[in-house]
């Protein structure tokens, strides 16, 4: 359930199967327990608890979403569908010892919910870090520090965001999220997708070795399965770390309904042997909100727009709600006009929003690379008339359709657009492909770097999920320098590319520049894993271009 409160009227109140490993895994051929087990162990009473953590999201000026989850009595796991209607305390503060609460309110967790709540509180100051919690029974949760955004119209000197995406739970452990709710100093964070994984125990990117079981152990399907799948990884001690520390902006990609997801169906999905694939969406996406501290924009989507002040708009994307289904590689269907990614009502409201804003920056959360990625031995001169000729995209053999590779028209719309309105300084924040990216965004990849660039692309390596080096169970390190040098020389507006590593980013914003800090993990497998630098790349406002930078923000 959603509550929307006031500040001020609560003052006055106050008196092998169809898998994919990596998704660019193509290139690999170039380069040579129970339900209960979703719980942690709790008291014998039936005292409410608060097994899963609190989090917020969604930052506004003036509000922010605040969410947890109560379990009511002990066999009230998720997606049980047991467990009374439990009334839910919430207040939030100034300071941590919430003692100056500037709102409060109460909602009712219910069996239909699954015992999820989800407080929307307004009437907040902006640019202001709050305290909240959430109480039941006699019973408090943790406190969680969340921050509102700036006002409309400030001038913002500069914005942290934490940045990550595909985190496998049985491939490792979160370390990422760990470290980055050390910091201390982020606005907010973005998720990018494949926030779970739908895989049954031992069936995905795990070098063969389930470092910790998935509840359910089979692949899930159902409601039920979906909402244990959530509350599995809710009670992830790094998660919940994170979830605390700062409010997300989460976006969806495939795993959170099955892989290659499109809207009609999924590579992973079978239809009729694993139900019908409309109601296998709308389970998930009923567990997704029910669980993630987002609000849906256009009904069942994830596409919204967030502002920071005078410095960022964000536009976050539904890339799977809409789509065509992905296309065989080599197939020169991908320039098809009639094909989409993004749906046509969701490409003309970010067209329209990126051409109308005034903000200095305009970032795109965007789940699947948009940057072209390509591998052929003929120089683009060569290979973009061979390609027209012989049905190919005419960009280049490209390796992953499931990418805006296999949508080429709405890739050329979207940036032709940006050209010819002369839209700057726009970055794509991008998950999915489990390596790091530093990219330019050329508006004609087949004549780069002829080719002017229409914007930037950062794209974020996987928490635990398996890339290159796990897929050949080399050393990490050694296929990617073999790889990067192959990938670059095929893709000249590719500036960087680490095939191998896994961990998260730090994207630091000014009116001068975006840059986007990599962070890699010391091991998947060890959830006391190191954090250290790896690399840095901005780009300076007006450029369109990265560059790379020796030092961290």
């Amino acid at each position: 359930m959603t509550s929307r409160y006031r500040a001020s009227e609560q003052l006055n109140s106050l008196s092998p199967r169809r898998r994919t490993v990596v998704k660019a895994a193509a290139a690999t051929a170039v380069l040579a327990g129970p339900l209960a087990a979703a719980l942690p162990a709790r008291a014998a009473t039936d005292a409410p608890a608060f097994l899963h953590g609190v989090a917020s999201g969604d930052p506004l000026p003036d509000g922010i979403l605040l969410w947890t989850r109560v379990t009511p009595t002990a066999e009230a796991e998720p997606g049980s569908g047991l467990g009374p209607d439990t009334p839910v305390d919430w207040v939030i503060a100034r300071d941590k010892a919430l003692t100056t609460i500037v709102a409060k309110g109460s909602v009712t967790a219910t069996a239909a919910s699954d015992h999820t709540v989800k407080a929307d509180v307004r009437g907040l100051e902006p640019a202001t870090d709050y305290w909240f919690r959430f109480s039941a029974g006699g019973t408090d949760s943790p406190v969680a520090r969340t921050r509102t955004a700036p006002a409309a119209d400030a001038a913002v000197p500069n914005l942290r965001f934490g940045v990550v995406s595909c985190a496998n739970w049985e491939a490792g452990y979160f370390s990422s999220y760990r470290h980055l709710a050390a910091r201390g100093d982020l606005d907010a964070w973005l998720h990018l997708g494949d926030y779970i994984y739908e895989y049954g125990t031992g069936e995905y990117g795990t070098r063969d070795t389930v470092v910790r079981p998935h509840a359910p152990t089979h692949e899930i399907l159902t409601l039920a399965d979906y909402r244990t799948r959530h509350g599995r990884y809710k009670t992830d001690a790094d998660l919940q770390a994170l979830h605390a520390a700062a409010p997300v902006i989460a976006i969806w990609d495939d795993h959170e309904f099955a892989n290659d997801a499109w809207s009609g169906g999924a590579e992973n999905h079978t239809e009729g042997a694993e139900g019908v694939w409309s109601a296998r969406q709308a389970a998930a996406k009923q567990a997704y909100f029910e669980w993630m501290p987002v609000r849906t924009a256009v009904a069942g989507t994830t596409y919204r727009r967030l502002r920071f002040g005078k410095l960022v708009d964000l536009s976050l994307l539904d890339l799977r709600s809409f789509r065509s289904q992905q296309v065989a590689v080599g197939n020169g269907s991908v320039d098809d006009p009639d094909r989409t990614l993004t749906g046509r009502a969701q490409l003309d409201w970010l067209k329209a929003g990126l051409k109308t804003s005034d903000t200095t920056w305009r970032l795109i959360g965007n789940s699947v690379m948009i940057s072209p990625f390509a591998i052929g031995s003929l120089t683009a001169d060569l290979l973009k008339p061979l390609a027209e000729l012989l049905g190919l995209p005419k960009e280049g053999l490209a390796l992953n359709t499931d990418q805006w590779d296999g949508y080429t028209d709405d890739r050329r719309e979207l940036l032709a657009h940006l050209r010819a309105n002369a839209v700057r300084n726009t970055v794509f924040l991008t998950g999915d492909i489990h390596m790091a990216w530093a990219n330019d965004v050329p508006v004609d990849a087949g004549t780069y770097p002829l080719s002017a660039s229409a914007a930037t692309e950062f794209v974020v390596t996987s928490v635990t999920s398996d890339n290159l080096d796990d897929i050949v169970k080399a050393p990490q390190g050694t296929i990617s320098a073999l790889a990067a040098p192959i990938i670059k020389a095929a893709n000249r507006h590719v500036h960087w590319v680490d095939t191998d590593r896994h961990g998260y980013g730090v994207l630091d914003i000014t009116a001068a520049r975006a840059q986007m800090d990599y962070y890699v993990l010391s091991d998947r497998t060890k959830p006391d894993a190191t954090s250290s630098w790896a690399r840095s790349y901005r780009t300076r406002s007006g450029t369109q271009k990265v560059e790379r930078t020796y030092d961290p923000v």
